[in-house]
Formats: structure tokens, sequence, C-alpha cells
């Protein structure tokens, strides 16, 4: 009998609760989430103790969508840029990274660096 290795959502899956047993979003300093699928990606600002999105932003969004990118990391910038300044909008500074599992590399890194240079600390 051979080792059968583990689908790689389920790996996902317990990197995340591994992560977020260490990260909580509070009122101060909200928790920056991260989600990206083949095609898309997404990001929120998320207050966990009141249990809601503050800011949020995508490639699905009706004033993104329309957007042609070159490519995928691109449109991460491109993300990272939006949920910055939406943030700076509603006077969000400084919150908590979460990359939700994904490995910090590529399209993860790009919204993070780009949603640095547009102003969020973290």
């Amino acid at each position: 009998m051979g080792f059968k290795r583990e689908p790689k959502y389920i790996s996902r899956y317990k990197r995340k609760k591994r992560i977020r047993r260490k990260i909580k979003g509070t009122t101060e300093r909200p928790r920056l989430s991260v989600f990206r699928s083949t095609r898309h990606i997404y990001a929120q600002i998320i207050d966990d103790i009141k249990g809601e999105t503050l800011v949020s932003a995508s490639t699905v969004d009706k004033d993104i969508a329309g957007t042609e990118f070159e490519n995928k990391v691109d449109a991460a910038v491109k993300i990272g840029r939006t949920v910055a300044e939406k943030a700076k909008g509603k006077g969000i500074e400084t919150v908590v990274f979460d990359r939700n599992g994904f490995i910090y590399h590529g399209r993860v890194k790009a919204l993070s660096d780009s949603a640095r240079e547009a102003g969020l600390n973290f």
C-alpha cells in the first residue's frame, strides 16, 4: 500500500485554520483577507469582533470587471490598490494580512505589495 497524498484544497484548508488561530481582525486593526481562484482574486477588510466586512474589492466588481488585464498578476495589483484606496476613504490605516492558506507568492504577494504602496500598513 502506497502513501496517498491529500488533495491541494485540504492542505490549503489546514494552513488556513493554522493561520487563523493566530490572526484576529479588531476594530482598530482589521484583517485583510485574500482569496484567489483560477480566474479571479478577491480582497476583503474584515472586523472579526463585529463580524462585518468593512471594505471589499475583486476582479468581478462592476467597475473593474470590464477592464482587460495583461495577466492575472496585473489584476491582483489593481485589486490591492483599489482595496487600499477604499480603506483609506473609510479611515482604515493599518490592517493584519491574512493570506488565507495561500502561499505568499505571485498574485497574493503582488496584491499585498500594491496595497502597501497605496498606503496600507501591515
